[in-house]
């Protein structure tokens, strides 16, 4: 839509081919139905990608304030969450509404439930079988996502589209989405189901701190999407729970204060109850604190902010919010994301190798490449 809504300002003639029914159904069902459409914060670092300089042409030359300067054009009201997310105060499909509107006054051909059976080129250029019959075109952009929540429609199409014509593809996996755990943890873990804390998950030097919570699949909470994106199966991550908190301290003055508390109870003041009994059973500590010593202290303190769990999957795509991987940007124009080899060929989005972190970071890599494609077209 964005690169649609671009090119037709510059007066080129667009058709924009959608096989859902309905469009920007993944911008209806983003941030709880409000849509998180940008993060003020967004830039190259908050990107992965096999290269991780490809995506800063785009990012640079449309920004969360161009993004935001078109939502309050449309009078959309809207508000910052924490950490730089950008939210409608409304609903998602104000942002849909948006970009409707746009399009129309770019003069758009929106086809709503249109299947494409075949993409080819020739010397005129592009011809496109579709089930609302032959259309040929100058040039195509594909902006279809990736494999992730395939009960929204999502398919592997622009991927077809790329090893067609010859493009690479860097391997696929979803992203930002829960892990799972092995049966013998899950189980364990069963009385921390729906418990939230505050924490920072790390893997390797890649640290999130956000809310993690316990699920009767796992972990997940968005410290947990997070990492998500960074971690590959057979690895650790680690969890410091509360890192704030200094429980070695914490535990010394209690023990001071009253050595007849239990360690559940004091660690109950920082943590949720039902997490600080698991950690005092799991630690088998049922001694009251006068009859610890500083260092037993000191070594629950040191698992309180050094968990270590090894996960044993992911929910995969039907709860991944995003596809890491994809069209190898290799074979991209950075400045305008069309294909190197295959003029007028474009890829954006999601279906390019350039994922996002949580939290506005792929709508405003959405809009971007997008725009630098509509601009180009």
């Amino acid at each position: 839509m964005m690169a649609a809504l671009v090119a037709g300002r510059r007066g080129r003639s667009v058709v924009l081919i959608d096989h859902a029914k309905a469009p920007g159904e993944k911008i209806r069902i983003s941030g709880g139905g409000r849509c998180n459409f940008t993060n003020i914060h967004a830039g190259p670092k908050n990107y992965i990608s096999a290269n991780p300089h490809f995506m800063k042409s785009a990012l640079a030359r449309f920004t969360p304030a161009d993004f935001i300067a078109m939502v309050d054009k449309h009078r959309i009201a809207w508000h910052e969450k924490t950490l730089g997310q950008l939210f409608c105060d409304d609903s998602a499909r104000d942002i849909i509404r948006m970009l409707l509107d746009e399009m129309r006054a770019g003069g758009v051909d929106l086809r709503l439930g249109v299947e494409i059976s075949a993409v080819e080129k020739g010397e005129g250029g592009f011809r496109l079988q579709t089930t609302d019959g032959e259309i040929r075109a100058a040039s195509v952009v594909i902006a279809t996502g990736g494999k992730s929540i395939p009960k929204m429609g999502a398919t592997g199409f622009a991927y077809k589209v790329a090893e067609q014509f010859g493009l690479r593809l860097t391997e696929t996996r979803p992203g930002l989405v829960p892990l799972t755990l092995d049966p013998a943890l899950l189980a364990e873990l069963a009385p921390l189901a729906g418990v939230s804390v505050d924490a920072e998950v790390r893997h390797g030097k890649t640290a999130f701190r956000e809310a993690l919570l316990f699920t009767h699949r796992g972990l997940s909470g968005p410290a947990i999407l997070q990492i998500s994106s960074y971690w590959r199966e057979g690895d650790e991550i680690s969890l410091c729970l509360e890192p704030d908190a200094d429980f070695a301290a914490v535990l010394k003055a209690a023990k001071k204060e009253n050595g007849r508390q239990a360690v559940q109870t004091v660690l109950a003041q920082h943590l949720p109850k039902r997490l600080a009994q698991y950690v005092a059973e799991r630690q088998k500590i049922d001694k009251p604190l006068a009859d610890l010593s500083d260092k037993a202290l000191e070594a629950l303190a040191a698992f309180l902010h050094g968990w270590t769990i090894k996960p044993a999957g992911s929910e995969g795509y039907r709860t991944a919010e995003v596809t890491l991987g994809g069209v190898d940007v290799s074979g991209l124009d950075s400045k305008t994301m069309m294909a190197k080899a295959v003029p007028g060929l474009y890829f954006i989005g999601e279906c390019v190798d350039v994922t996002g972190w949580l939290g506005g970071y792929n709508f405003q890599w959405a809009w971007a490449s997008g725009h630098a494609a509509g601009e180009s077209i």
